[in-house]
């Protein structure tokens, strides 16, 4: 296990929640079907292909961001560039659906939300600290100049 668990349990929260999103737009897509809803004439079935399509993207992308901060907990190291931007959207994706959270679901979905917020943003904020003082050059060591 390495020195910093907070990667650890944000990876296992966000593989986590990527299976919860696609198992419920899974979930949704039977219940468009099986109920024959439509909106606005659209085909049923292409509402429901759409729904996996859409639960698919979104819990690979969460998965994405798990394994990313795996990756972070295992090297024991900030992730790259790329590994960053997707870690922020990440972040902004949680910080914005935890508003809509709360008129929506409740307080306790707001709840998680902000909590896995608050997991990626340690995360990024932890190691680049560490980065930053441990990735700054010492002083030259020998005799400092004297002013007359």
């Amino acid at each position: 296990m390495a020195r910093r668990p907070v990667a650890w349990v944000g990876a296992i929260v966000l593989l986590a929640e990527a299976v919860g999103i696609a198992l419920l737009n899974w979930f949704l897509g039977l219940v468009v079907e099986n109920q024959g809803m439509s909106l606005a004439g659209l085909d049923p079935h292409a509402m429901t292909v759409s729904t996996w399509i859409g639960g698919a993207l979104f819990g690979g992308y969460l998965a994405l961001c798990g394994v990313i901060l795996a990756l972070a907990g295992v090297r024991d190291r900030a992730p790259g560039r790329f590994g960053r931007l997707l870690l922020i959207s990440c972040a902004v994706v949680h910080g914005v659906l935890g508003a809509f959270c709360v008129g929506l679901v409740g307080w306790s979905a707001f709840a998680f939300m902000m909590a896995v917020l608050g997991l990626i943003v340690l995360t990024l904020v932890a190691y680049e600290k560490r980065a930053r003082e441990g990735g700054a050059p010492a002083p030259a060591a020998g005799p400092t100049p004297t002013t007359p």
